[in-house]
């Protein structure tokens, strides 16, 4: 199927913004075939991820095509580093509509170029097809890990800690920033919180450093509490969370003072795109040490303990249960 308007059609976009981020053409076929060939090293078993960004529900239309390129790729990266994977290909689907200049679908692959430089990726295969609805994209990310070795949601135990990476609520203020509801920030808290919002940073590096270390992770995609409650959940604990100690940005307390905003978006604000992690008591020193030299900011925010539930802990230890709530598509 052709793509829209005056743009070169559906082989012309494909050979002349596309093809070239197939690096691998032994792999690949520089896109001209019907799929890719992948041989899988010794011991890896593959990851597999997929994720989709639509105009008008994660992203506005006015945002920058290669934004948008890049936060589609590195929302599905996210995933790959909350299972301990190293990336290795992607395979992408873009829906354009009767709106989309060849203008834009050229800084669109720019965008994917930039981050595949950045994380050592490549373009596998896909499609390009037009719609009547909204433009959207889809992304299906590939990694490999050790055999045996993924982190897994599972394996939290009772008496293990909990860890964040990064700081939190951040893309979600600057959701807010963006519908023009914290008008009294500056521009320099306003552009930190909208740079989160439109490009997340996948822990990778993190992420495969866990291995050995960490009993459960998964990302932050649907917000703390929402994703604190698939681990203790699919783990079969309880979870106590010091409110206090969450890690927030400098523009993160700045926006909480406005009162447009309150702390329902640091424990419940999509997008985050942290690792959230159980460690066991006798492993935390080690994993400490292993991840200082990758400068990521990590916080112990709580523990996991017997029966379930999320409860904040109060200053006075008076715990609170509170429900499992954030962002859901249904």
């Amino acid at each position: 199927m052709s793509t829209p308007g005056k743009n070169s059609g559906e082989f012309g976009i494909i050979e002349k913004y596309f093809a070239p981020l197939s690096k691998n053409i032994e792999t690949t076929f520089g896109l001209k075939d019907d799929a890719a060939l992948l041989d899988i090293p010794a011991g890896q078993q593959l990851v597999l991820t997929k994720d989709a960004l639509v105009a008008g529900t994660h992203f506005f239309a006015d945002d920058p095509a290669d934004l948008v390129a890049r936060k589609l790729l590195r929302t599905n990266l996210s995933d790959l580093a909350a299972m301990g994977a190293k990336p290795l290909g992607y395979l992408l689907a873009t829906a354009w509509n009767a709106e989309t200049n060849e203008k834009y679908i050229e800084a669109f692959a720019q965008g994917l170029r930039r981050d595949q430089e950045e994380f050592e990726i490549t373009l596998l295969g896909g499609d390009t097809v037009k719609t009547t609805g909204p433009m959207s994209f889809s992304l299906t990310a590939i990694g490999t890990v050790k055999a045996g070795q993924a982190l897994r949601r599972n394996g939290a135990r009772v008496g293990d800690r909990l860890f964040v990476t990064g700081t939190l609520g951040d893309s979600a203020l600057g959701l807010k920033v963006k519908k023009g509801h914290l008008g009294e920030l500056s521009e320099d808290h306003k552009e930190y919180l909208v740079d989160r919002y439109l490009l997340p940073g996948p822990r990778i590096e993190a992420g495969q450093l866990l291995s050995g270390y960490a009993s459960a992770c998964l990302d932050i995609s649907d917000g703390l509490l929402a994703d604190l409650g698939h681990l203790i959940t699919e783990s079969g604990v309880s979870a106590v969370i010091n409110p206090s100690s969450l890690p927030l940005s400098d523009a993160a307390k700045a926006a909480l003072k406005d009162e447009n905003a309150d702390f329902s978006s640091i424990l419940s604000g999509g997008d985050d795109y942290e690792l959230l992690f159980s460690v066991p008591q006798h492993k935390v020193e080690a994993m400490l040490e292993k991840l200082r030299f990758t400068n990521l900011q990590l916080t112990e925010i709580g523990r996991n303990e017997s029966n379930s539930g999320i409860f904040l802990a109060g200053e006075d230890g008076e715990l609170t249960e509170v429900p499992a709530q954030g962002w859901t598509h249904f």
